[in-house]
C-alpha cells in the first residue's frame, strides 16, 4: 500500500531561508529563494528514497499583501499564487499581512500563519488524511504541532525538511525525527525563478 505524503511549506520562512542559504541578498535579484511546489514535493519523496511514497499533496502558506497598501506586492503575490493554484496537488492558503503605524519604513508582518500551518498539520493527522507529514520551516512556533503529531499513537509519521547549508530544523526532545537535507545541487532543480512583479 502507498504511503500518502503531504508536504506543508511555511512559504515566506522557506523562501528567506533559501536566500539566507544560497544567495547574496545585496546583489541577486528578489525572486531568488522562490520554489517550485510541486517540484519541491517530488524531490522530497526522491530523496527519502522509498518506492512506496505517494506525493498526495503540497500545502502552501504565505502572507498576502494588502492590495490597498501595496498594490505591486499584492498583484505579484495573486500572479504567483495563480500560477500554484494551475498545479494539481497544490492547496494554497493564505492570511492578509499586518502593516506597522510607520509601513513603509517597518515591514509588515506575517500573522496567523503559523498557527494556521500548525492546525492543519495536527488536524489532518488525527483524521487519518496522511501517512506521513513533511513540514517544511524552521519556526519553532510549529513545535507544539508537531511534538503532538510525533507522540499520536498510531497516528501518521512526521518529517522536516530543511536547507542543508543553514544545518536549521525543527527538533523535539527525545524524539528522532527524520529530516531531509537540501543542498545547492537539488536545491537549483526546484528553483522558481519568475518574476512575478512582470
Amino acid at each position: 500500500m502507498k504511503k500518502r505524503v503531504v508536504v506543508f511549506v511555511d512559504y515566506q520562512n522557506a523562501y528567506r531561508s533559501a536566500r539566507d542559504a544560497f544567495h547574496d541578498h545585496t546583489f541577486d535579484p528578489h525572486w531568488l529563494g522562490q520554489i517550485h511546489p510541486t517540484a519541491l514535493g517530488l524531490l522530497l519523496i526522491t530523496l527519502s528514497g522509498d518506492p512506496e511514497r505517494s506525493l498526495t499533496q503540497i500545502r502552501m502558506y504565505r502572507g498576502l499583501p494588502s492590495n490597498q497598501r501595496d498594490p505591486k506586492g499584492y498583484a505579484a503575490a495573486r500572479r504567483q499564487i495563480a500560477a500554484w493554484e494551475t498545479m494539481p496537488t497544490v492547496d494554497v492558503t493564505t492570511r492578509s499581512l499586518r502593516y506597522p503605524r510607520n509601513y513603509p519604513r517597518e515591514k509588515p508582518e506575517e500573522k496567523g500563519i503559523d498557527v494556521r500551518i500548525a492546525l492543519d498539520f495536527y488536524a489532518m493527522a488525527v483524521r487519518n488524511e496522511y501517512d506521513i507529514g513533511v513540514l517544511m520551516s524552521s519556526d519553532t512556533d510549529l513545535l507544539p504541532a508537531l511534538e503532538e503529531v510525533v507522540r499520536m499513537p498510531g497516528g501518521p509519521s512526521a518529517e522536516v525538511a530543511a536547507w542543508a547549508p543553514l544545518e536549521q530544523r525543527l527538533r523535539v526532545r527525545g524524539a528522532r525525527i527524520p529530516c531531509t537535507w537540501i543542498d545547492e545541487k537539488h536545491y537549483a532543480t526546484i528553483q522558481d525563478n519568475r518574476d512575478y512583479n512582470r
